[in-house]
């Protein structure tokens, strides 16, 4: 089986609701990481086999195959094909491990797999709606469904909930690993940790002015337990707030995936080589507690254990899943999410698979590291896992 590796992992700065990113159409966004990530290896456009883009919201300007409109808006030629898959949290991870199963079949040899989401110009729900003649929500669970899971839907706030009281998490220890990722976000950025993976682009500052986005806008510098402790509980009788989940996010992020014969052909570097690609299915009702039960298969299917693993990305779209996850997998804390996660730096849905692996990478090779676990939650009770190995 031939070996896929990454040559190159980018990502814009996340950007709030309504914040720098907001007048960018995701085509036009998902281009720029496009761009960037051949400009940065200096591959021939023409070469590129496919590009692989995961987005959630695929409706209103994220309909009509993202994916491909993100390569007609980009300098790539025409001839590059495109595809636009939904795993949900996990749509852009997916890519990766459906651009690394290409490459490891020897049916390709260069591909990109990417991810783009614009929370602001497409929010949550908006594929979930009648239409402009009614403009109302619609239900998309069967009732055949409700009625073999005994619910009246699927909620990810529930499902968080119900980890959280299974593994036995208070709002405290929510709130401290809430503020946890914004310390380690901060002092990632004032560091300058993710110079080598932020495409810098045009933004726009809250007055109005045009900048260069250059920094994730959802870090709060000064967040403390005061301030998190202020925020209102979503559920009655429950432990999580806004402060303790991932916040909405504007992104795009891309990773280019090569052969070895692609390697020598364009005289790439090789960053990292991709050592297991895993994905499963358990309960869809908690729904975001299968993370802990896929890395238990994809250690066993790599032969590895925990302890050989240097760095894990654990996305926060909850801080209940990574807590239940470290508990779970008996993981070190200090390598997790070292630069923060999805709390303090935002969670851009279909985007945030390739934008931690991004990270991964790049902290991987920064801190002298060799194995890296990425591991994403999604909806239905669905999770990947990718393995990879620094270079």
């Amino acid at each position: 089986m031939a070996t896929a590796y990454i040559v190159a992992a980018n990502r814009t700065a996340g950007g709030r609701k309504n914040g720098a990113l907001a007048e960018w159409h995701p085509g036009d966004l998902g281009a720029q990481v496009l761009n960037a990530i051949v400009a940065e290896t200096g591959v021939d456009p023409k070469a590129i086999e496919d590009v692989i883009m995961g987005c959630v919201s695929q409706a209103g300007e994220q309909a009509g195959q993202i994916g491909r409109t993100a390569v007609l808006a980009s300098n790539l030629p025409n001839s590059v094909p495109a595809v636009t898959i939904d795993r949900q949290c996990g749509s852009s991870q997916q890519s990766i491990q459906f651009a690394a199963q290409a490459i490891m079949s020897g049916t390709q040899d260069l591909v990109i797999a990417a991810g783009v989401e614009s929370m602001t110009r497409c929010p949550m729900g908006i594929n979930a709606r009648a239409g402009k003649v009614f403009d109302i929500p619609t239900d998309p669970t069967p009732k055949s469904v409700k009625e073999k899971f005994g619910i009246k839907h699927f909620s990810q706030f529930a499902g968080a909930e119900m980890i959280a009281k299974k593994h036995g998490h208070t709002k405290e220890q929510l709130d401290a690993f809430s503020v946890e990722s914004h310390r380690r976000a901060a002092a990632a950025t004032k560091s300058g940790a993710f110079a080598k993976e932020i495409v810098i682009i045009k933004g726009r500052n809250g007055e109005g002015q045009e900048v260069m986005h250059d920094k994730d806008e959802g870090i709060r510098y000064d967040a403390s337990m005061e301030g998190m402790a202020s925020l209102k509980i979503l559920m009655e009788d429950g432990v999580m707030t806004a402060a303790n989940a991932s916040q909405i996010c504007d992104g795009a992020s891309a990773v280019m995936i090569a052969s070895e014969a692609a390697i020598k052909a364009h005289n790439l570097t090789p960053l990292a080589r991709i050592h297991n690609v895993t994905v499963t299915a358990g309960d869809p009702v908690i729904m975001l507690e299968e993370p802990l039960f896929a890395t238990d298969r994809a250690l066993q299917r790599a032969g590895m254990k925990i302890g050989d693993i240097d760095l894990y990305e654990v996305n926060e779209a909850f801080a209940p899943v990574p807590l239940a996850w470290l508990k779970h997998v008996g993981a070190d804390p200090s390598k997790l999410n070292v630069n923060g996660g999805a709390i303090s730096l935002g969670h851009p849905l279909g985007a945030s698979g390739t934008k931690l692996m991004a990270t991964l990478v790049h902290a991987l090779r920064a801190r002298g590291g060799k194995y890296g676990l990425q591991t994403m939650c999604e909806g239905g009770g669905v999770a990947n896992v990718t393995i990879i190995e620094a270079l």
